[in-house]
């Protein structure tokens, strides 16, 4: 009963690695909506990855652990022009471009920084896939 309830609601589990996690936090907060940290060690309950800032070279295998943690059906949003291609640093030599080099991505939201309504929108779109039943485990 549990897991089909799960099934539709989104659990964020905001993953910050730069300014946009600022500006994601502050969306959030204002949508009366809260990142859900892990309850448990090595447990997340969530199934929404928010990926929001710059992913660098060092940073990508434990972007790729935090996906891996995170149970079906999962859903991953690119917050920011950074974790979307790299952004302005795109061409230094240890930021990754873009997060879905690494981790499959269902919506991206593009900005430096994004809008607080982008934001929404995003998570607007994985909602209606959420209700549709689509997935990627």
């Amino acid at each position: 009963m549990v897991d089909a309830g799960r099934g539709y609601a989104l659990w964020l589990f905001d993953a910050g690695l730069a300014c946009c996690a600022v500006e994601c936090a502050a969306a959030l907060s204002r949508a009366g909506g809260a990142a859900v940290a892990p309850d448990q060690p090595g447990r997340v309950r969530s199934n929404v990855l928010i990926v929001a800032g710059t992913v660098t070279d060092k940073l990508a295998p434990l972007v790729l652990q935090a996906y891996e943690r995170v149970p079906g059906p999962r859903f991953v949003l690119s917050f920011g022009a950074c974790s979307n291609s790299g952004g302005p640093y795109w061409d230094s030599y240890c930021v990754t471009k873009g997060v879905d080099q690494i981790i499959p991505v269902d919506v991206y939201v593009p900005g430096c920084p994004p809008r607080p309504e982008a934001l929404l929108h995003g998570l607007d779109v994985l909602a209606q896939r959420c209700l549709a039943g689509g997935g990627r485990d």
